[in-house]
C-alpha cells in the first residue's frame, strides 16, 4: 500500500516543503537547507515513484522575469498519503516547514 511507503527524512522534508507551498527546486533548497545535489536527484526519484508530478512554467513568464523557466512540483494523491504517514514517523516535519498561505504560485 502506497501510504505505508517509508521515506528517508530527506525525501519526507521535500514532500513537506512541496505540500507547504515551496513548489520549485530553488525554493525547496532554500526552505530545507538541502543542496541541489540532494534535492534534484530526490525529486526525480519522488516523481519516478509517482509521489509528485511536475510541469514546466510557461517560458514567457520566465522571460518576463529574466530568469530560467521553473519546473513546478505538486504532490500526487499517493504522495499526500505517503507524506501523512511520514509526518507520524517524523513529527517535527510540520514545525520545520510550516505552510505558506499567500503568494504561492499554483502549479
Amino acid at each position: 500500500m502506497v501510504s505505508e511507503t517509508r521515506l528517508s527524512h530527506t525525501a519526507a522534508m521535500i514532500l513537506q516543503a512541496i505540500d507547504a507551498g515551496f513548489v520549485y527546486g530553488f525554493s525547496i533548497m532554500e526552505m530545507t537547507g538541502l543542496p541541489s545535489g540532494t534535492v534534484y536527484p530526490a525529486v526525480r526519484r519522488l516523481e519516478r515513484d509517482a509521489l509528485i508530478s511536475s510541469r514546466w512554467e510557461d517560458q514567457a513568464i520566465a522571460d518576463a522575469e529574466l530568469r530560467p523557466a521553473r519546473k513546478y512540483y505538486r504532490l500526487t494523491k499517493a504522495g499526500s498519503a505517503t507524506l501523512e504517514s511520514s509526518r507520524k514517523r517524523y513529527p517535527l516535519l510540520e514545525r520545520l516547514i510550516p505552510p505558506v498561505r499567500e503568494g504561492v504560485p499554483q502549479p
